[in-house]
């Protein structure tokens, strides 16, 4: 009996073999002819390729509600994980949830699935879900924190480099110009946060020679950083940093965590890039910062607000570079996210460690 303590059929092994249904039944074995039944056939039975259906263990997987609505294929990724897909309801055993973005979907699934043990969220920052007071105790809950680490990290290296190297300037170019740019090799940089991006972006810049300055909320050393600094030592990694890169979730201690004080503490051939939220950036003093030319320049991902609209400050600068929020696309999101929910699934299964783990008290 497995820890869930029900029953589901299954199928009969071979090659174009029909499906065993009988109720809550399955078969043990099916004899093809001629050969000994490779199940506990009863003494008798002598009907070739047949299969008898006998009360066993049961076998089933958590029943794993997915919303708000599934996917393509993600219902196989459940399945094949070792999990049984179903509707949200009382009998679901976790839910994984697809739309961030719908909140009140999401509270309303919560309240019909009283008995989910386990809620998937999708996105990396889970700052909308706890600032509408969803997450809980008494619940695990997991997000895609880490899943996408490798291509925001990619997209982070490369938006330091366009800066570095001036590319917004030559992609508009209409004539030679004059030789400019700066390697980031031997450079110092400053990484904000600890979590999957950092560590990714850490693995890309080792080749670089890059001298890296973790600063996070917990203590303790960073793999492969040069030194790790706690929050409240932020004023000290700024000043030296060639590049300064925001890869943090947002909570309401890392709002606006760089203002004026902080760009007024970066170098003027600094350059900021933010890959986590927008809000972690006071808008108005960068603008200010980047006319005045008091550090080199800003590459950004996200913005506050976002999307960014037509005719902002940010557009115009010359020493601002931004992306529209696609250092993950929706298209590596699904990949990833599939496979990160296959392994939580197949995890949860066995009752094993989850990925991605929330803290519902530190928010992330």
């Amino acid at each position: 009996m497995n820890r869930l303590g029900r029953a589901v059929t299954c199928r009969r092994r071979g090659r174009g073999s029909p499906r065993c249904t009988a109720g809550r039944l399955r078969h043990t074995g099916h004899t093809p002819q001629g050969k000994a039944s490779s199940g506990p056939l009863a003494a008798g039975d002598q009907s070739p390729g047949k299969c008898r259906p006998v009360k066993v263990a049961d076998v089933t997987g958590p029943r794993i509600a997915i919303g708000p609505r599934p996917w393509d294929g993600i219902t196989a990724v459940v399945r094949e994980a070792g999990g049984e897909p179903a509707g949200i309801g009382p009998d679901a055993d976790a839910l994984v949830w697809l739309d961030a973005a719908d909140l009140d979907g999401l509270t309303k699934a919560l309240a019909a699935a009283p008995a989910a043990r386990w809620v998937q969220l999708p996105y990396a920052g889970v700052e909308l879900v706890a600032q509408a007071g969803l997450l809980d105790s008494a619940r695990t809950w997991t997000c895609a924190k880490g899943a996408y680490a490798e291509p925001v990290a990619e997209h982070a290296l490369m938006l330091a480099l366009a800066g570095l190297r001036g590319l917004r300037h030559r992609l508009r170019a209409s004539s030679w110009g004059t030789a400019a740019g700066e390697s980031l090799y031997d450079q110092p940089v400053t990484i904000l946060g600890g979590g999957g991006i950092a560590a990714a972006l850490i693995e890309l810049l080792t080749p670089m020679r890059a001298q890296v300055t973790v600063v996070r909320r917990q203590p303790g050393a960073v793999p492969g950083a040069a030194r790790t600094l706690q929050t409240g030592q932020l004023a000290e990694a700024l000043p030296d940093a060639r590049v300064v890169f925001v890869a943090l979730a947002l909570t309401p201690g890392t709002e606006r965590i760089i203002g004026a004080p902080e760009l007024a503490a970066m170098g003027p051939d600094a350059w900021l890039v933010n890959v986590a939220r927008g809000r972690h950036v006071d808008t108005q003093a960068l603008v200010d910062a980047l006319r005045s030319r008091s550090i080199g320049g800003a590459a950004l991902d996200v913005t506050d607000p976002e999307p960014l609209p037509d005719g902002h400050p940010l557009w115009d600068l010359d020493n601002a570079i931004i992306t529209p929020h696609t250092a993950d696309t929706p298209e590596m999101i699904r990949r990833m996210l599939g496979r990160r929910i296959a392994r939580n699934v197949a995890a949860f299964a066995a009752g094993r460690p989850l990925e991605g783990l929330v803290d519902p008290a530190a928010g992330y």
